[in-house]
């Protein structure tokens, strides 16, 4: 959170904070390591749509308070069901889906802050439907979900084999092993790993870059790139095409070749 930043839910399972049009969404479990429960994920499916009808987001953060940053769905919430939980996991995995694909299809590019854990459907799958993931070194990740007689969910089952590859992806989904900050970064589930001490700033810079860059042209280029991990190569050529039309008509790209000409900063407005 940045000093002074507006406060738009500053109680809950979720907070939202906003400044320097970045949109900061923090899971606020740490009590339960932010575990996933009905309660959270209906609160971020609000908070997401609070921020996807917000024009003056550029840029999102996620993150998560306290030491962890998603433990995965909560299993002692699961367990109290008994009988009744394959009814309330059609419920939950309903809600589950519904955040991460809102994540993917927010305009303004989707930054996760992790620290400690990102575990489970839950977590793993919020890193695999984030734009660009910046790890502590001492992040650790898992996908957990056969460990327990369960499927991968949120999302990871379509994302993960995309972003580190099938047989990678299919080690970690059967597996259950623990992986690191330098393997993560090595194998592209992160983007970068970096310093404990350094994450704030590094999240902050990176937040900061991309809130200061031209959110047409970075709105389209994040949908463009999400469909082509689905439809491939010469499916997405046409869409490519008409998308660099479109944005070649706004004042943004006016701006930023005369910038280039110029040899100054670009002073994106938006149109």
């Amino acid at each position: 959170m940045i000093e002074g930043d507006e406060v738009i839910f500053g109680d809950g399972p979720v907070r939202l904070t906003f400044g320097e049009g970045i949109a900061n969404i923090q899971l606020n479990r740490p009590e339960a390591a932010n575990g996933f429960n009905i309660d959270l994920m209906k609160r971020l499916q609000e908070v997401v749509m609070t921020v996807h009808g917000d024009k003056r987001v550029r840029a999102v953060v996620l993150s998560g308070n306290g030491k962890i940053f998603c433990g995965g769905g909560d299993v002692k919430e699961f367990a109290s069901k008994g009988a009744g939980l394959p009814d309330f996991l059609r419920m939950a995995t309903a809600y589950l889906q519904t955040c991460v694909a809102g994540l993917v299809n927010l305009d303004a590019p989707v930054i996760a802050r992790v620290q400690g854990y990102a575990t489970g459907g839950a977590g793993l799958g919020l890193v695999c439907s984030s734009d660009i993931v910046i790890c502590g070194a001492g992040a650790r990740f898992m996908a957990g979900a056969t460990r327990v007689g369960m499927a991968p969910d949120g999302g990871a089952t379509a994302t993960l084999s995309r972003i580190v590859g099938f047989r990678k992806a299919m080690d970690l989904v059967l597996t259950n092993r623990f992986v690191d900050a330098d393997e993560a970064e090595r194998i592209g589930l992160v983007t970068r790993a970096v310093p404990d001490h350094a994450l704030d700033e590094a999240v902050l810079e990176t937040a900061r870059q991309i809130a200061a860059g031209a959110p047409k042209s970075q709105s389209a280029t994040k949908r463009l790139m999400w469909a082509g991990l689905g439809r491939g190569f010469e499916a997405s050529l046409p869409d490519e095409a008409r998308e660099v039309a479109a944005l070649s008509g706004t004042e943004d790209a006016r701006e930023g070749l005369a910038a280039v000409i110029e040899r100054r900063k670009p002073r994106f407005i938006g149109r």
